[in-house]
């Protein structure tokens, strides 16, 4: 029977890894300096780009494409969209280390599995895609649908909403959640990976959005002002007043709920490679 826990971290990374880490630590030192990077998620990311450039040069090459195309939409309409949703979600602009191993943790175990099953290889690849597709889907669909002219509804009962709540759709915020994984998939391919592969990536960035969606309604924990009487995601809200929990599980954040958006992707994604194979 083959072995498959063997692990192949012998001689020296390849040159394009060595170009590709170089690049993230590149990008990491410019967003801390830019503030896009707390230090604990700067530190955070170096973790997960060095992980995913020892993997491989295509690992990283999706990280950074994510990363970026993620800071360039957070600038999209950056003022309205703090006037829209910064009394509901609870983080600003700068992500921390719990933000980024929420979206890249997943990816980044993915990635060091394709190093330690090399057997595994093809799924890993599925998995690490799928996971990052998740993420970039979700982000896109944050960040492009708070802008949608229509009013956001609510994923479970289909009704209006404010913007920036948990669970909170649009038409246009789906659009975006193609494109999201799309975008990955696209590159996956473009960088070499199976077709197969490529087609399961996709899939598993909209599972993997649209299990954010849901989850994010029916259980991420929900706060209420009582001075504003207003549902937000905030310990403190806006006005100064101290919230008070409204539903949902307490122990449940966004970064929670991320986590398992990426986890959704990445399962969704091995189950669509194992289809199309």
């Amino acid at each position: 029977m083959e072995r498959c826990l063997q692990v192949s971290l012998s001689g020296a990374p390849a040159p394009a890894s060595l170009v590709a880490l170089a690049a993230v630590v590149a990008v990491v030192l410019t967003s801390r300096r830019a503030r896009s990077l707390s230090l604990s998620g700067a530190a955070a990311a170096l973790a997960v780009g060095a992980i995913a450039a020892v993997a491989g040069y295509e690992f990283a090459t999706l990280l950074l494409i994510f990363f970026s195309s993620a800071s360039a939409l957070s600038r999209l309409g950056r003022e309205a969209k703090a006037q829209l949703v910064g009394a509901i979600v609870e983080k600003g602009d700068e992500r921390d280390a719990a933000q980024v191993l929420a979206n890249g943790g997943v990816f980044a175990a993915a990635a060091l599995a394709s190093l330690l099953w090399p057997c595994a290889h093809t799924g890993a690849l599925a998995a690490a895609g799928g996971a990052i597709a998740a993420a970039c889907a979700d982000t896109w669909s944050t960040e492009i649908g708070t802008l949608s002219l229509s009013p956001p509804r609510s994923i479970i009962s289909g009704r209006v909403v404010p913007p920036g709540t948990s669970g909170g759709v649009t038409k246009l915020g789906y659009t975006a959640t193609i494109a999201g994984a799309a975008l990955m998939g696209l590159s996956a391919r473009l960088l070499g990976w199976p077709s197969a592969v490529a087609l399961a990536i996709v899939a598993g960035g909209v599972v993997g959005a649209l299990t954010d969606s849901l989850v994010g309604a029916l259980w991420q924990a929900r706060r209420r002002c009582p001075t504003c009487n207003t549902l937000t995601e905030r310990a403190v809200h806006r006005c100064g007043a101290s919230t008070v929990a409204a539903g949902g599980f307490r122990w449940l954040d966004n970064d929670g709920v991320n986590a398992l958006c990426t986890l959704a992707g990445a399962f969704g994604a091995l189950a669509a490679w194992a289809l199309l194979r």
